[in-house]
C-alpha cells in the first residue's frame, strides 16, 4: 500500500478541526485508510541516519497515512481532505468541468509517426490562473512522484512533465530522435547535453538511474517541442530546465506520454482533478488539443463522469445489511458517488466521477456502501453452511514425511519451482523433448524458462551455492514439480516428490539407501514384491552406470535413487560424489 506523509496542522486547518491522535486513526479507519505512524522529519532522519544527521531536521508532526493502492485520488493531501470532508458530509463532492480556452484557441500537444515505436500516446492539459503557496507546490510535485511510483509503474507506463505556460509557446510536438539530435539543457542543469550524454550523466542519480532503462537502448528518444524548438522534456527522464515551474507559475501545462493510453487518462484526470481546486475559477480545467499521425484529434482532459445502476437487495445482501434504499444512496454518496433512488424504489443510479478510476465493477460500489456504514457496525450472523475444515491429505503427508526427514537428519531446501531448461535437461544428461516440461512463452530471464520436471537440479544447485559448508551436506526438499498431461483441462498437473542429496568425500549410497528404507516404513510399506517395496537395476543417463535403481512400491515404479554421473556433478560446478532419492509421493496417500 502507498504511503502518504501529511503535515499535521496542515490536515488540521484543511479540515477545518483538531484532532486528537487517537480520533484522526478511528476517522482513518472508518473511511478506509490507516494511520500508519506519527513521527517529523527529524525522527526519520534520525532513524535512518543517526542524530548528527538530524540536527536542524523539522520537527513538524507528519502523519503517514496508509492508502489502498488504487484509490489514486487519495494520494496527496488535497484529495485526501476532499474525500475526508465529503464524508464527513462537511461538503459536496466537486463536478469538474472542462473548459475552452477564453481568449484564444486551445494548446496543441502534435504527435508525429516517429514515437509509434518507443512511447506512442500522449495527453495533456492546462490548469489556467493557478495559485502556488510552498505547500501547494510540494504538494504538486509528491503527487507527480507517487503516481510515477504506483499507477505509472515507474515511468514504464506513463511519465508526468509540468510546464510553466507562461516560457513557451505552443503548438507542441511531440516526436521521436536519435539521441545525437536532442540537446537541451535538464532540470536544475547549468549547461546543456545531447540526450547521449544525459544517459552517462544520469546513471550516477540516484534518482533518475532508475529510469534509464526505459529508453537508453532505443535507436529514438521520444521528446516534446514547443513551437520555437524548445525542449519541454525528454520522457521518460527529465523536464527541460526553461519550462520549470515554480511558485509565482500562474499557468501550468501539464503533458503525459505513454505506453498505456487508458493509464495515461487516469493520471492526467488525477493530476488536474487534485489541483483545479486552486485555479481562479475553482475545479474547472483548460482542455488541450492532441492531434494524432493519422489526422485524428481529440480533446483532453476526458473528466468523464459515468452511470452505474444497481439494487439496495444487492447491497444488504452482499454486506449482510438491511437498510433502505434512500439510506444506501446516502452511504455511497458520502464516498464521493453521487447517488440517487430511481423510480421504482429499488434501484439506485450511482454517478462515478472521474476521480474514481477504482470503480469498475458493482462489487466496487458495494464495498464502498460497506466502508460508509462501517465494517464495526455489521451485525455478526452465523453461516448458513456448516463446514469442517481439515487439511488438504497430500499435505499433511509431506508435513509428517518433512518432520521424519528431518530427524533423519538431513536439511530442508526450498527451491524456485521456474528453472532453465539447461537445468532439467542438459545438465542432468537428458534431452528437453524428453522431460515433459511446460515452458514459458516470453520468459523474462534464461533462470526462468521452464517449470521444474524434477526437485534434483534445485537440490544440486543449492549444495553448490553451500559447497564451502562443512561436509556431507544432506539436504532434502518435498514440493511439486510440474508435468505436461494431456488429460488435464490445462495440459499439465502438479506432482508431489521427495527428492534427497548426499554430497560427501565418499558417494554414500548406503546413506539414501537407508533413507529410502526409513521413508517405506514410516509410510508402512513393507520390503518385497506385490504389496510391497523392491529395488532394481536400472539405467538412467543422470546416474553413474551400474550404480542405478529403481523403486517400485505395490508394483508400480516410484523413482529412481543411485549414485549421480560425474558429468552431472561437473556441470553443476561440484567436485565431490553424490547420491539422490527422487521418488513420487502421491501413490502412498
Amino acid at each position: 500500500m502507498p504511503t502518504v506523509s501529511v503535515k499535521r496542522d496542515l490536515l488540521f486547518h484543511a479540515l477545518g478541526r483538531t484532532y486528537t491522535d487517537e480520533e484522526f486513526d478511528e476517522l482513518c479507519f472508518e473511511f478506509g485508510l490507516e494511520l500508519d505512524e506519527i513521527t517529523s522529519e527529524k525522527d526519520i532522519i534520525s532513524r535512518e541516519q543517526g542524530d548528527t544527521k538530524a540536527e536542524g531536521a523539522s520537527d513538524v508532526i507528519l502523519y503517514k497515512i496508509d492508502v489502498p493502492a488504487n484509490r489514486y485520488d487519495l494520494l496527496c493531501l488535497e484529495g485526501l481532505v476532499r474525500g475526508l470532508q465529503v464524508f464527513k458530509q462537511k461538503m459536496e463532492a466537486p463536478r469538474y468541468r472542462r473548459v475552452s480556452p477564453a481568449s484564444s484557441e486551445p494548446q496543441r500537444l502534435v504527435i508525429t509517426e516517429e514515437t509509434t515505436a518507443v512511447r506512442p500516446h500522449a495527453v495533456a492539459a492546462v490548469l489556467r490562473n493557478i495559485t502556488f503557496t510552498q505547500e501547494r507546490y510540494d504538494s504538486f510535485i509528491e503527487l507527480q512522484e507517487k503516481l510515477h511510483q504506483n499507477v505509472c509503474r515507474k515511468r514504464t507506463l506513463v511519465a508526468i512533465g509540468t510546464h510553466d505556460l507562461d516560457t513557451i509557446s505552443g503548438p507542441f510536438t511531440y516526436t521521436a530522435k536519435p539521441p545525437g539530435d536532442i540537446r537541451f539543457k535538464p532540470l536544475n542543469q547549468a549547461k546543456e547535453y545531447t540526450a547521449q550524454e544525459l544517459m552517462s550523466l544520469y546513471k550516477t542519480d540516484s534518482h533518475l538511474r532508475h529510469y534509464l532503462h526505459i529508453i537508453e537502448d532505443e535507436p529514438l528518444y521520444p521528446v516534446i517541442y514547443d513551437s520555437n524548438g524548445i525542449v519541454l522534456s525528454l520522457p521518460p527522464i527529465i523536464n527541460g530546465d526553461h519550462s520549470k515551474i515554480s511558485l509565482n507559475t500562474k499557468n501550468v501545462f501539464i503533458e503525459c506520454t505513454a505506453t498505456d493510453l487508458t493509464k495515461a487518462k487516469i493520471v492526467l484526470d488525477m493530476m488536474v482533478t487534485m489541483f483545479c481546486e486552486y485555479c481562479e475559477e475553482p475545479f474547472t480545467v483548460e482542455e488541450a488539443e492532441v492531434v494524432y499521425p493519422d489526422g485524428r484529434t481529440c480533446q483532453y482532459p476526458e473528466l468523464a463522469y459515468r452511470k452505474e445502476t444497481l439494487s439496495a437487495d444487492f447491497i444488504n445482501r452482499k454486506v449482510g445489511i438491511s437498510e433502505s434504499t434512500e439510506q444506501i444512496a446516502q452511504l455511497l454518496t458520502k464516498m464521493c458517488l453521487r447517488s440517487e433512488v430511481m423510480s421504482d424504489g429499488e434501484q439506485i443510479e450511482v454517478e462515478i466521477p472521474p476521480t474514481r478510476s477504482d470503480v469498475i465493477h458493482a462489487c466496487d460500489i458495494m464495498e464502498d456502501a460497506a466502508m460508509a456504514y462501517g465494517f464495526n457496525n455489521i451485525p455478526r450472523t452465523t453461516p448458513r453452511t456448516y463446514t469442517v475444515a481439515s487439511q488438504l491429505p497430500l499435505n499433511k503427508l509431506s508435513e509428517l514425511l518433512r518432520q521424519d526427514l528431518a530427524a533423519a537428519g538431513f536439511t530442508e531446501a526450498l527451491t524456485f519451482a521456474l528453472c532453465s531448461q539447461e537445468d532439467i535437461a542438459d545438465k542432468l544428461l537428458k534431452n528437453i523433448s524428453e522431460t515433459r516440461a511446460c515452458h514459458i512463452s516470453n520468459p523474462k530471464t534464461a533462470e526462468f524458462q521452464v517449470a521444474r520436471t524434477t526437485l534434483l537440479s534445485g537440490l544440486l544447485k543449492t549444495v553448490a551455492a553451500n559447497r564451502k559448508m562443512p561436509l556431507p551436506l544432506r539436504l532434502f526438499e518435498i514440493s511439486d514439480v510440474v508435468l505436461k498431461d494431456e488429460t488435464k483441462d490445462v495440459g499439465a498437473r502438479n506432482n508431489r516428490r521427495l527428492c534427497a542429496v548426499y554430497y560427501n568425500k565418499s558417494p554414500g549410497f548406503e546413506v539414501i539407501h537407508g533413507l529410502m528404507d526409513r521413508v517405506m516404513q514410516l509410510l508402512e510399506v513393507k520390503p518385497g514384491q506385490g504389496n510391497g517395496y523392491h529395488i532394481q537395476a536400472a539405467d538412467d543417463s543422470t546416474f553413474f552406470p551400474g550404480r542405478c535403481a529403481e523403486i517400485f512400491a505395490r508394483g508400480k515404479s516410484i523413482g529412481r535413487l543411485g549414485v549421480l554421473h560425474p558429468d552431472v556433478i561437473n556441470r553443476f560446478e561440484l567436485t565431490m560424489p553424490c547420491s539422490a532419492l527422487d521418488i513420487d509421493i502421491e501413490p502412498f496417500l
